[in-house]
C-alpha cells in the first residue's frame, strides 16, 4: 500500500561554528572537562552532551552516560521545535548539526536497554529510525 500523503520535510538544525570549534577542541584534549566544558558554555549544543553521553556509555558508566544523553536529546527535541519539526519527520544523518541530537537519541536508547528500561530503549530506537535510518546503522557501526 502507497502512503498518499506526502512526508513533512526534513528538520535541519542550524549549524554553530563557535560551539563546533570548541567541541573540535575538546577532541583533541581527550578529557571528559573538556567535553564538559563545552557543554557548559554550549548547554543548547546536542552535539557535547551526546559526546558526554557516548565517553560515559563507553566507559561502562550507563547512569551518567543515560544522564548525558537524556539532557542532549531533550536540548535537542526544543531545537528541533524551533526548527520547524512537529514531532515526525525526517532528521537526516547526513546534516552534520543533526548529528548531535541523533548520538544522544542513540546512546539512550542503549542506556536505557543496560538499565533495564526496555520500553523506553525501544521507542528511542524507533524515533531514531524514524528519522533516518541511515543514523541508526551508521551509530551501531561504531
Amino acid at each position: 500500500m502507497q502512503n498518499l500523503l506526502p512526508e513533512p520535510p526534513a528538520t535541519l538544525l542550524p549549524a554553530n561554528d563557535e560551539a563546533d570549534a570548541a567541541l573540535a577542541a575538546a577532541q583533541e584534549a581527550g578529557t571528559d572537562e573538556a567535553f564538559a566544558e563545552v557543554a557548559a558554555r554550549f548547554p543548547t549544543f546536542s552535539a557535547a552532551w551526546g559526546a558526554l553521553a557516548a565517553r560515559a556509555f563507553a566507559a561502562g558508566a550507563v547512569v551518567t552516560g543515560y544522564a548525558y544523553a537524556r539532557t542532549g536529546y531533550h536540548r535537542g527535541l526544543d531545537q528541533l521545535r524551533r526548527n520547524g519539526w512537529k514531532g515526525h519527520g525526517p532528521v537526516p544523518w547526513s546534516h552534520e548539526p543533526n548529528q548531535g541530537f541523533l548520538r544522544c537519541l542513540y546512546v539512550l536508547s542503549r542506556a536505557a536497554d543496560e538499565i533495564g528500561e526496555a520500553d523506553e530503549a525501544a521507542r528511542c530506537a524507533q524515533f531514531l529510525r524514524d528519522c533516518d535510518p541511515e543514523a541508526a546503522d551508521a551509530l551501531a557501526s561504531n
